[in-house]
């Protein structure tokens, strides 16, 4: 499955300043039965989102109409829990491009990196001064630059550093899952093979 190239966005944000956010709450269980990756976005946060009669349950930031952008902003502990890829399946299929915190569970950060989504880690210092400039105006933008691995916050003109896996940085930047990454090197795979061979 080939990922959509990314390079730089700036965007408006959604915070979730709620920590060990696992990957129940993000796609509860009962989700999971589809056999493809289309569909999980409207089931993002489903418990939170809506009651027991399927009504939006106006409190939850996901419902209020002014928080939106490409970029999600959680708390400590980002994607705890079970190892289900579903989770960065609704996180992607929601629209979320990158998403912030100051903790990610590996196996959810390995899960949205191979499903063309930036997980973002940022000192809990940085990630208190996110939340805060959102809670001041909701319309403050972030850039985030993968090339220079820097995120601004672009009304103070603060930024920082991220880390990235190289190989996982040239995937994102190409739009390459790992199948597209080995096509793109078949030619040094074969000179190698053959190298072997003689």
């Amino acid at each position: 499955m080939a990922i959509d190239k990314f390079r730089h966005t700036i965007s408006t944000a959604v915070p979730l300043p709620i920590e060990n956010v696992d990957t129940d709450q993000i796609i509860p269980a009962r989700f999971l039965k589809a056999t493809t990756r289309d569909g999980f976005g409207e089931n993002l946060f489903r418990d939170w989102r809506y009651d027991n009669s399927d009504q939006p349950i106006p409190d939850f930031v996901l419902n209020n109409p002014i928080y939106r952008g490409k970029i999600l902003v959680g708390g400590k502990n980002f994607g705890c829990g079970s190892s289900r890829e579903h989770a960065a399946w609704a996180v992607g299929d929601y629209g979320f491009k990158v998403v912030v915190s100051s903790f990610f569970a590996d196996i959810f950060k390995n899960n949205a990196l191979n499903n063309g989504i930036l997980p973002i880690t940022v000192s809990e210092d940085f990630l208190a001064q996110i939340f805060s400039e959102i809670e001041k105006d909701p319309d403050v933008k972030f850039e985030v630059n993968l090339e220079s691995q820097t995120f601004k916050i672009t009304s103070t003109a603060v930024e920082t550093d991220f880390d990235i896996n190289p190989y996982k940085k040239k995937c994102l930047l190409n739009g390459y899952d790992d199948i597209d990454y080995l096509l793109s090197i078949s030619d040094k795979i074969e000179t190698f093979e053959t190298a072997r061979a003689e």
